[in-house]
């Protein structure tokens, strides 16, 4: 193996660790921010909604990273590491499907929706690293 091909997955796996922590303290910030909002007008506004975007996103892109990991570089995470990623993944899929017909209530949707993915990033680092 060459040197530069330990950097790389050493690189890669520090990545996937660094945006798990991304999506698990920014899903609680966003979640909190969410459900306060739902509260409090004044905390309602399009930041809030780039906020949340963004923190799910991390969700996509820690997953990419992750089966990329599995894939490209042969690392083999305990199974219930994949299947919370998987869970995590789905969720922001169906918290957006529901978006419009939940409208009146998307404060809570989305508040609630960020502290379950919160979870599931916390379940999956624990489990990750035993």
């Amino acid at each position: 193996m060459s040197h530069s091909f330990l950097l790389t997955l050493g690189s890669l796996h520090d990545i996937h660790e660094g945006v798990a922590w991304v999506m698990v303290m920014g899903n609680g910030m966003a979640g909190a921010w969410a459900l306060a909002a739902h509260r409090v007008a004044v905390l309602r506004g399009r930041s809030l909604w780039w906020f949340i975007a963004l923190v799910q996103l991390s969700i996509v892109a820690q997953v990419s990273i992750g089966v990329g990991l599995v894939a490209g570089q042969g690392i083999d995470p305990p199974q219930f590491h994949l299947f919370y990623g998987f869970v995590a993944f789905i969720t922001v899929g169906i918290v957006y499907s529901y978006r419009q017909s939940m409208r009146a209530h998307r404060y809570l949707l989305y508040g609630f929706a960020s502290l379950f993915l919160m979870g599931l990033g916390i379940r999956a680092m624990l489990v990750g690293a035993g």
